[in-house]
């Protein structure tokens, strides 16, 4: 394969102190089926971080959820002590019930033992990125949000995240704390967080999208694009991502080294001006 590094992605801030490549690792998918349990090949679920890091990835994205603490785990196994300018993200708000279930959970108890959870399992005395996972509707949004900005006095986290909000959400967030990233579903065929997006563009602040690579109702624009330039559609699917905002942080992840560098390699895509519209 030729030299692919996600730094052709160029970069964004995060938190006004870590700038990472435009082209992250969601760490979801290195887990069991259902997000549950340990993944079927252990060693391979590490080679996949190790060549993330390899390849110019420099920021990758968990959570305690994910497995539970399966994801976390393994990022520590392959990569710990990270290394300088590595950036590790993490998120609390979520339990896990079972494969498949996703129960919120905002309260400020919980999220005090997600964190302290986090940082065990990390390896780390400080998060550079914590990330309310999801607003509780059991809870006050500012009662979550406020025990993020009590662990950040404690010195338990550098920057806050928010994922799974609104735009009304996100304000309400900047009224107790600087946000330095807001991540929520939005890929070709789902655009529902446009206004979000919108609203990160123009502070300047790092949008994270979740499942990047769908497709949905452009799967055959993107199939058409894909074989005009020789890739595959999810190279399409990122590329017109990282072209859609200068502040899109995709996080695509995989359990699979050969996808994780087709991903990477899309981060050299460019889409001209007539993919752009016949995608939208």
């Amino acid at each position: 394969m030729p030299d692919i590094n996600a730094s052709a992605a160029g970069t964004v801030s995060v938190g006004g102190e870590f700038e990472v490549n435009r082209l992250g690792f969601g760490a979801m998918r290195i887990t069991g089926e259902g997000v549950w349990g340990p993944p079927q090949d252990h060693d391979g679920a590490l080679a996949v971080l190790l060549r993330a890091v390899e390849l110019g990835i420099n920021f990758i994205d968990t959570a305690d959820s994910y497995g539970p603490d399966v994801s976390e785990e393994l990022i520590a196994e392959a990569l710990h002590p990270y290394s300088d300018g590595v950036l590790i993200a993490t998120k609390g708000g979520l339990e896990r019930t079972g494969p498949g279930e996703w129960p919120r959970n905002g309260r400020p108890q919980h999220l005090r033992e997600a964190c302290e959870g986090s940082l065990r399992r990390l390896g780390v005395e400080r998060i550079g990125l914590y990330q309310l996972h999801a607003p509780d509707p059991e809870v006050p949004y500012e009662d979550s949000v406020g025990t993020l900005v009590e662990l950040r006095k404690e010195g338990k986290i550098n920057h806050i995240g928010i994922s799974n909000v609104s735009v009304d959400q996100l304000r309400q967030a900047e009224q107790l704390t600087p946000v330095a990233s807001v991540q929520n579903r939005y890929n070709l065929g789902d655009r529902g967080s446009q206004d979000v997006l919108d609203a990160c563009t123009e502070d300047g602040r790092p949008f994270i999208p979740w499942f990047p690579l769908t497709l949905g109702d452009k799967e055959g624009a993107a199939r058409r694009i894909a074989e005009r330039h020789g890739v595959d559609p999810p190279q399409v699917a990122l590329a017109w991502l990282l072209q859609r905002s200068r502040v899109m942080l995709p996080i695509a992840g995989t359990a699979n080294v050969a996808h994780l560098e087709a991903n990477v390699a899309a981060a050299s895509l460019e889409l001209d001006d007539e993919a752009l519209a016949e995608l939208g």
